[in-house]
């Protein structure tokens, strides 16, 4: 940019509003974003932050403080998702309008493909491309507003667009509107002021009827002179003093403008003289080198003929060795697709081989494999050992039951003997 100058950062908005105005001459609105339900792209401009989603909104949906994209659309960077979006719906628009089908691009297609299909058709109309790729895929800058308004002036072309002449209006004089205030003038006053300029313009204004007068009497004067007079008795030296002392009067200064049409029209006839002026040089030479050319092609058909002839039989077997070549080619293709379909079943029958190979391999491998053994020995080891600690407590619970019912069966033998009182005691009482 600072070797272009110092202007070049601000080439990208010159190039958005002229694209925005060869967008309007194509009338895209209505072929282009209506039929995806988008907004145009109109002067007002957006507020800061730009749009929330993807895609443009549809017409009819309002959006919050206002605005639509602005004429800087692409130059400034507000959603890459969706500029980029805009971006390739007006360029596939504007190719097919170029007169080159160009598939609409959906959102979710691969953004690398369509910028490289679009700079492909840029390329086939004859337009420069002297940038990589990847600059197109923020969808915004100076490279998306250069294919865009390249692509619209093609678009143009092929619609058959031509500017015309403008057409001025005419400028009506407007009546100036008397007020009351400056139609109510005193008459002294207005004598007074008509005097004024009377006196001041003086020395500025000719009586009518004394140049008139003046003037017929010159013409009678030239007249009789003119009849009289058949011999000028003038000398030379005094008519260079008049010349001389009159020509700074006779001259006319004219301003030179260079785009006054005077000065176009003679810049033209003096190219027309020049041009002239060499056709007449270069015609003999063009006719000598225009005979040339047409010996030289007479004689370039007279060979042609003459090799053909001698070269018929080669051509003749060229063209059987052409129809046996298709030929061969055509059992190849057929040859081919048979080739095909058995490497397509040989693949599948590879894989279920495989597939039965590992199912072989993971059941011949758990029934070699030890550790499901080793397991239950473990197992039966660890039942072992609960085994012996069961009847361990099985034993200490049943002595411990045992002891029980002895301590009630010796509490009871105790109690027993102690109601049963001697006679002899009793007796005693």
């Amino acid at each position: 940019a600072v070797e272009r100058g110092p202007g070049a950062a601000y080439h990208m908005f010159v190039l958005m509003e002229d694209l925005l105005d060869k967008l309007k001459l194509l009338n895209y609105e209505e072929e282009a974003l209506r039929r995806h339900n988008m907004r145009p792209l109109s002067r007002c401009p957006w507020p800061a932050g730009g749009w929330r989603r993807r895609r443009p909104r549809p017409e009819g949906v309002r959006v919050a403080a206002g605005g639509g994209p602005g004429e800087h659309y692409f130059a400034l960077p507000t959603n890459p998702g969706e500029q980029f979006f805009m971006f390739c719906t007006l360029a596939a628009w504007l190719i097919t309008k170029a007169g080159h089908p160009f598939e609409q691009p959906q959102e979710y297609d691969d953004p690398n493909a369509i910028i490289s299909s679009v700079l492909s058709e840029l390329r086939s109309f004859g337009r420069p491309v002297d940038f990589p790729p990847s600059k197109l895929k923020a969808g915004y800058g100076e490279q998306a507003c250069y294919v865009l308004d390249c692509l619209a002036e093609e678009a143009l072309k092929h619609t058959g667009f031509s500017w015309k002449r403008p057409a001025y209006p005419t400028e009506e004089l407007e009546e100036e509107e008397i007020t009351e205030d400056d139609a109510e003038l005193k008459l002294n006053k207005l004598e007074e002021d008509v005097v004024e300029e009377e006196s001041d313009n003086e020395d500025n204004f000719i009586d009518l009827n004394v140049l008139k007068a003046q003037t017929y009497r010159s013409d009678m004067n030239d007249s009789a002179k003119q009849e009289e007079i058949l011999q000028s008795t003038t000398g030379a030296a005094e008519w260079n003093l008049e010349v001389e002392r009159v020509l700074p009067q006779l001259k006319v200064t004219v301003r030179t403008d260079n785009k006054d049409w005077r000065i176009h029209v003679e810049q033209m006839h003096q190219h027309k003289d020049g041009i002239e002026s060499s056709l007449k040089e270069t015609r003999g030479y063009l006719d000598k080198l225009h005979n040339e050319i047409s010996r030289t092609l007479e004689k370039i058909n007279s060979r042609e003929k003459y090799i053909n002839s001698q070269l018929e039989h080669l051509v003749q077997e060229y063209r059987s060795a052409q129809a046996l070549l298709s030929e061969a080619k055509e059992k190849y293709q057929e040859g081919s697709g048979g080739v095909t379909e058995r490497i397509r079943v040989l693949s599948e029958i590879t894989e279920l081989l495989e597939r039965v190979k590992q199912e072989t391999e993971e059941k011949g491998s758990s029934m070699t494999d030890g550790a499901p053994l080793v397991k239950i020995k473990q197992a039966l080891t660890k039942l072992k050992q609960e085994t012996i600690q069961m009847d361990i407590q099985i034993g200490v619970m049943e002595h411990t039951l045992l002891q029980s019912k002895l301590k009630e069966k010796s509490n009871m033998t105790r109690d027993m003997h102690a109601t049963m009182i001697p006679e002899a005691t009793v007796g005693a009482y």
